[in-house]
């Protein structure tokens, strides 16, 4: 991952310098001219991003840190949660790309929050999904762990998903749930299902988890119950936070969650200069 993030921020770093310079601060600032920044919460939340925030700083030399705040923790508004101090230019030419990466992961751990919330005290998790923007999706699937949700699978290869599409190409539910043991016998299988007709013919063959597409928390319930414990079930479609506690104390064991990641709302953070160190 490491060679993956620090290939994203030079991208980043490149998109800020695509002229060959930052003009304003090169002609406002002198190049030997020190500060400290302080990364501050505008708004409550819980942060993640951290350690993407320290490697954007030290890609431009930026050395001199303190992290008062981890990655999962919940902050109030105008906590500190980062303090870098070195050359004026560079702390200002590491500022956005840093932000970018702090704001939108805090966003996604902060929303993630609120859906682990809305089920406290079920034995229901938050489940994100791969709905996540390209290139960013360890640190996207890291920043719902911090909020308290966990993960899915990270790519195509890690585990198998059946949806309506292969069910259409296998020819059948079933088939297809067959045609993925045969081929990758020690592999987790998850099928996904748009009803209890479905359900039943799967169950079968005995997946490691069903998907329950689109249905009300009603027939979660009764997949629950004839399912009996023998697989683990997952909710997905159509869920909002209004309505997730009502899918959760049906029973099912996660709900998948494309929200988390796309439609997070950034956490509102900003930087702070002072002049000297």
């Amino acid at each position: 991952m490491n060679e993956q993030l620090d290939a994203l921020i030079a991208l980043a770093i490149a998109e800020d310098l695509a002229g060959g310079d930052d003009i304003t601060s090169t002609a406002t600032i002198p190049a030997d001219q020190m500060s400290t920044a302080e990364f501050v919460s505008r708004k409550p939340g819980v942060i993640a991003g951290i350690d993407v925030a320290l490697r954007v700083l030290q890609s431009v030399g930026i050395t001199d840190i303190d992290t008062p705040v981890h990655d999962g923790q919940t902050v109030e508004a105008g906590t500190v949660i980062l303090v870098a101090r070195g050359g004026t230019r560079k702390l200002l030419l590491a500022e956005r790309t840093a932000l970018n990466f702090l704001t939108h992961l805090s966003g996604i751990a902060t929303e993630t929050q609120t859906w682990v919330r809305a089920v406290a005290g079920t034995h229901c998790q938050i489940r994100d999904t791969r709905k996540t923007t390209p290139g960013w999706r360890l640190l996207e699937k890291a920043a719902v762990r911090a909020g308290g949700g966990t993960n899915h699978r990270l790519s195509l290869s890690d585990a198998a998903l059946i949806k309506d599409n292969h069910v259409v190409a296998a020819g059948g539910v079933l088939k297809a749930f067959e045609l993925v043991r045969e081929k990758y016998p020690d592999t987790e299988i998850e099928v996904e299902v748009d009803n209890l007709d479905q359900l039943r013919e799967v169950l079968i063959g005995m997946p490691d988890l069903i998907l329950l597409d689109n249905m009300s928390p009603q027939l979660c319930h009764e997949a629950v119950v004839i399912v009996g414990g023998r697989v683990k079930l997952e909710a997905s479609g159509g869920i909002t936070i209004e309505s997730a506690r009502d899918y959760a104390t049906t029973g099912v064991d996660f709900l998948a969650i494309g929200a988390l990641t796309h439609s997070a709302k950034a956490l509102d953070i900003g930087l702070d200069l002072t002049m000297g160190m």
